[in-house]
């Protein structure tokens, strides 16, 4: 009996399992449009808010996860100080989404944790209910075109919209009428983008080279601003009309400088003759003479001065002296 009721518990359990995976299923397929799983890196970035308001997401119903909800609830309270705030604000991202009257937005029940990974999670809900995944992670979006799911990225988006040209660009554009101004002319991109251009009245109908300064998005469309560009001419060096040749610079005149010649070493020579030692002996025996001062002459008025023209000295004076100064030093 025992183990009849466990088998019947067991059938009752399937057959329940069973029901609830097809009423989960019938009742994704039965919202209307394509099923749209949100990943929490949209919920974290906010721009789904604009994306919903402007009406694309249309018929479509977005299926936010209770995986995603509990992630953001494990970074909200486990995280950093930065990743906290991110996460509180996906969390109210989703209950302004909730509050929108033309968005469908539905909790889809599928477990507080993901045990595979949230991403993996997202996968297999789009595989398995044929819907799409909205997301803005780099790597998930490169699996999801790997596994062949629709992919919905906002940053994706957001580059389609941006402007073909941004201020500072030049590009050549055909001037085809006045603008609103006198000074204006307008020209259009080939996306059908008008371009005012500031002064180029004169110009309608040629092509110019223009730079953009400025976009400007309106309810009415996108509108763009430039300006001519001014080519600067080619400096011209001309030279007066009575010299074609130009002037070569001055050189500054500087005097040129003295030589000073070194001034020449006498040595003392060594004499090593034998007549020169045998005179040397014979000048050291004579008593050298006692100096005595020389005599200015006395000049008088009756006998006039007589100028003295003195002699040279020879050179064997001048070797007696340089012995007589070896020999007595003092």
């Amino acid at each position: 009996m025992e183990i009849l009721s466990i088998a019947l518990l067991l059938v009752i359990a399937a057959e329940v399992t069973y029901l609830v995976a097809i009423n989960t299923k019938k009742s994704v397929s039965k919202k209307a449009g394509r099923p749209i799983f949100v990943d929490t890196s949209v919920l974290i970035d906010g721009r789904i808010i604009a994306v919903a308001q402007s009406g694309f997401i249309g018929s479509d119903t977005l299926f936010i996860p209770r995986s995603v909800i509990g992630e953001l609830q494990y970074l909200a309270d486990n995280a950093d100080a930065e990743k906290r705030g991110r996460a509180r604000h996906g969390l109210d991202i989703v209950t302004e989404l909730q509050k929108m009257p033309n968005v469908k937005v539905e909790i889809f029940q599928d477990g507080s944790k993901a045990a595979e990974g949230v991403d993996e999670r997202l996968l297999k809900l789009a595989k398995q209910y044929s819907g799409a995944v909205c997301t803005i992670d780099y790597n998930l979006n490169k699996v999801a075109q790997v596994e062949d799911i629709v992919v919905l990225n906002v940053n994706d988006l957001a580059m389609s919209l941006r402007m073909a040209y941004l201020p500072g660009e030049k590009m050549l554009l055909e001037l085809t009428q006045k603008g609103q101004d006198s000074h204006q002319a307008v020209g259009h991109l080939a996306d059908g983008t008008m371009v005012v251009v500031e002064r180029a009245n004169k110009l309608i109908g040629q092509t110019a080279e223009i730079e953009f300064i400025r976009s400007l998005q309106t309810a009415a469309g996108k509108m763009m601003f430039a300006k001519l560009v001014e080519h600067n001419k080619p400096t011209d060096h001309s030279f007066s009309k009575k010299d074609k040749t130009p002037r070569l610079a001055k050189k500054a005149y500087s005097k040129p400088e003295a030589v000073i010649e070194p001034t020449p070493v006498l040595t003392p020579v060594a004499y090593h003759s034998d007549n020169n030692d045998q005179r040397l002996a014979n000048k050291s025996n004579t008593p050298r003479k006692s100096y005595q001062p020389r005599q200015k002459p006395v000049s008088n008025a009756n006998t006039p001065y007589k100028h003295t023209v003195k002699k040279p000295r020879t050179s064997a004076q001048n070797e007696d002296d340089l012995i007589r100064m070896l020999n007595n030093p003092e």
